[in-house]
């Protein structure tokens, strides 16, 4: 399999042994991203929507890295630690992503690193 380990100074570094994303077969895999704003190392606090414009810039940065966007992507997962947060990630989503919009999962689950209220992970396909 030829891969690739995708890194960016525009993304928050990983905070375990694993990479920001991995591009293989044509295809972008991101790792979760947690609303961690690249210049500080921090993660941002405050509404939902402030984390979750984070999470997307995030994501924006890793895909540009390895010469794609947010429109290649063809796959999200939505990890909420409040699924009540839907409706106001769904609005933020809305700015980031464009028709045809992705598949995409959202849930709720105990608990996220760093007790963030959102990480989300990507496929994309890589323009050719």
């Amino acid at each position: 399999m030829n891969r690739q380990i995708i890194a960016t100074d525009n993304a928050p570094k990983a905070i375990g042994p694993y990479s920001q994303a991995v591009a293989a077969n044509g295809f972008l895999f991101t790792s979760g991203q947690l609303p961690i704003d690249p210049a500080t190392g921090q993660l941002v606090t405050g509404t939902i929507e402030e984390q979750a414009h984070q999470v997307f810039k995030n994501l924006s940065a890793i895909a540009k890295s390895a010469g794609a966007g947010l429109a290649d992507a063809v796959k999200t997962t939505v990890f909420l630690s409040d699924i009540n947060n839907f409706k106001a990630v769904n609005a933020v989503y809305d700015q980031y992503f464009t028709e045809p919009f992705p598949a995409r999962s959202a849930f709720q689950v105990g608990a996220l690193p760093l007790n963030a209220a959102i990480e989300v992970e990507a496929v994309f396909q890589l323009p050719s």
